[in-house]
């Protein structure tokens, strides 16, 4: 049985530009080294973190919730980095 209140996290899209491919691939990259499946997932779908097409399905702009889940206690250090990629605006962020 999965924990997933162990293995989600909520994360909130910081970056101006949204969920876009850039990102997407940020996402991916980490979510293929996972043992298990990491997903992300909105209120009306859940996608594949390791597939930038699954990603770019879930629309997402500033200010839009996502859940992270990770199917294995093992990925925890790559949801962890997902949510770090995700609260630093996937490097988008600019002062001003």
């Amino acid at each position: 049985m999965i924990d997933y209140k162990v293995l989600s996290r909520k994360v909130t899209l910081v970056n101006p530009l949204g969920l876009h491919a850039r990102p997407a691939a940020m996402i991916a990259k980490i979510a293929r080294n996972a043992e298990k499946n990491i997903w992300l997932g909105d209120e009306n779908y859940k996608a594949d973190a390791a597939s930038v097409i699954d990603i770019l399905s879930i629309s997402g702009t500033k200010g839009k919730i996502f859940v992270l889940e990770a199917e294995s206690k093992k990925d925890l250090p790559l949801l962890d980095a997902i949510v770090a990629a995700f609260e630093n605006g996937f490097g988008e962020m600019t002062n001003g």
